[in-house]
């Protein structure tokens, strides 16, 4: 996996007490870190699967143009984005985070902190193939957020563009 191209914000993982990441697990890790942040790119999102899903308390985005929309999205919906602090308390699959990010809206400044617990599946050739976004260490349940959360995911790639290619990526700042 070539990690020459990924541009990783995220350099310094934090792992706890006797955990230890393998280089394509930090690649993972930061990758990830920086699409929490705020910021996605194409060369971050190509360490997906085509039919990966991302799941939080809002979305079940299943497939590239679902979860690339997912990510692109946090740029334009908040105008801060600043993780307060992870860690990886396992690196096995899949790789288990505890993340604290702190939002604010645009438009209403109004300020969200989320503590997530964050696992990172990987399928057998290291890409990532789900990544779940437990906020409180939790995902709803119950066919009511199941309808809305899938909606959620059908309906953000109609109004988020996500770049075709690099030079679109770079104009987006990516």
């Amino acid at each position: 996996m070539s990690t020459s191209n990924l541009n990783i914000e995220a350099k310094n993982v934090t792992t706890a007490p006797g955990v230890k990441l393998s280089e394509q697990q930090q690649t993972i890790v930061g990758s990830v870190l920086d699409l929490f942040a705020g910021r996605p790119s194409l060369p971050k999102l190509a360490l997906w699967r085509d039919d990966a899903t991302f799941t939080d308390p809002l979305t079940i985005a299943t497939g590239r143009d679902k979860f690339a929309a997912q990510w692109y999205g946090l740029q334009q919906a908040f105008s801060e984005i600043e993780r307060l602090n992870h860690q990886v308390k396992d690196a096995g699959n899949p790789i288990l985070m505890d993340l604290r990010t702190r939002y604010v809206i645009k438009g209403i400044n109004k300020e969200q902190t989320i503590q997530s617990l964050v696992a990172i599946h990987l399928d057998d050739q290291g890409k990532i193939s789900k990544v779940e976004d437990k906020w409180d260490g939790k995902l709803p349940e119950g066919s009511i957020s199941e309808a809305f959360r899938h909606l959620n995911a059908v309906t953000v790639p109609k109004i988020v563009s996500v770049p075709k290619n690099e030079e679109e990526d770079r104009q987006k700042g990516n």
